[in-house]
């Protein structure tokens, strides 16, 4: 199953499952659930298998159980609005290990998602973390901040390792799938940096700025943002390899990469992008058509809210596997109540 998970302005946030039709390649995206779960706006959201988070500017993080579409406890160990959250999934396994949250006080705080444990609070920047980003080992997480600096986290001794000052201010940072790439949004500027020594290989830039982004296979990267287009760059090359223009009909603030096929070997097997506006509207595309003409959405929900953060999965949800954690947390909710 692939699972979507939206936030909004209006502290709501949204579920979805996209759904194959029966004999048709239609796709739907069927709603799960959809509530008010935080008391101030929610800023971002993060999905691994059957396990959903989203943080708010009520400083706390709230984690939800997929498979039964409820909310099961709530993180607060922040003293600011949460502003980047992402999970930790080993390729052998389809529940998370770990859950990192970064916000404006300028900490990261590491979870052991199995059960949901704080294990680790560090001292990222001077000032709030704008995005967080874990390398695909899980050992070590990229950050930058509103102190204009790029942080190197290492996650196994749970302390800062490097930190340099910024030209300008980047509000995201993305490790490209392999780890040898990330990539830092300035604006309208997309810096692509080496991983060993964050030598810059070379900028793509935008017409306009940039407001989120998203690694894809065959080392493109997806761009969203204030020209309501999607846009797939070759970071080879530094180039666009295409676009879909006027992809929405206002700011794109979330994009998700999703693969119909779990394995990693499938080269051919077509993976969707998903992209959402602060508008309200989700739309499913298959990447296949934007080669041939302007694509329409696979499929498509209308929340009627101003969304501002967007994450999904394709990981099939090991439930028993991480029932264990998730039914902890359900139980420390309960007596808490």
């Amino acid at each position: 199953m692939m699972s979507i998970v939206a936030g909004s302005y209006e502290k709501f946030i949204w579920g979805f499952k996209i759904k194959s039709l029966k004999k048709s390649e239609t796709l739907t995206l069927t709603p799960l659930f959809s509530y008010p779960s935080h008391l101030s706006p929610i800023k971002c959201v993060a999905v691994a298998g059957p396990v959903a988070a989203s943080g708010g500017a009520d400083d706390s993080v709230k984690v939800y159980d997929l498979s039964s579409c409820s909310e099961i406890g709530s993180l607060t160990d922040h003293s600011g609005a949460i502003t980047s959250l992402s999970f930790f999934s080993h390729s052998s396994l389809s529940f998370p290990r770990n859950l990192l949250s970064a916000s404006d006080d300028g900490f990261v705080c590491i979870y052991d998602a199995d059960p949901f444990v704080h294990l680790k609070s560090i001292a990222a920047h001077k000032k709030g973390v704008n995005d967080l980003s874990i390398h695909p080992s899980g050992k070590l997480a990229l950050t930058v901040g509103r102190d204009s600096c790029l942080a190197m986290l290492n996650l196994v001794r749970g302390r800062r390792i490097f930190y340099c000052r910024l030209g300008k201010e980047a509000s995201l940072v993305e490790f490209d799938l392999t780890g040898d790439k990330f990539f830092m949004v300035a604006e309208e500027k997309v810096g692509v940096h080496e991983a060993e020594d964050a030598k810059l290989i070379f900028q793509m830039e935008s017409s306009k700025r940039v407001l989120c982004a998203a690694p894809g296979s065959s080392g493109l990267l997806f761009t969203g943002g204030e020209d309501r287009n999607i846009t797939a760059w070759d970071t080879a090359s530094g180039k666009v390899a295409y676009c879909i223009e006027d992809a929405h009909s206002a700011r794109v603030k979330g994009i998700v990469v999703l693969s119909r096929n779990d394995s990693d070997t499938a080269e051919d097997d077509p993976y969707m992008v998903v992209s959402a506006s602060s508008d309200g509207v989700i739309r499913v595309w298959d990447i296949r058509m934007t080669i041939r003409e302007k694509p329409n959405p696979l499929a498509e929900a209308n929340t009627k809210s101003r969304l501002t953060c967007l994450a999904g999965s394709s990981l099939k949800c090991d439930f028993q596997r991480g029932m264990h954690g998730l039914l902890a947390m359900s139980k420390k909710k309960n007596k808490m109540q």
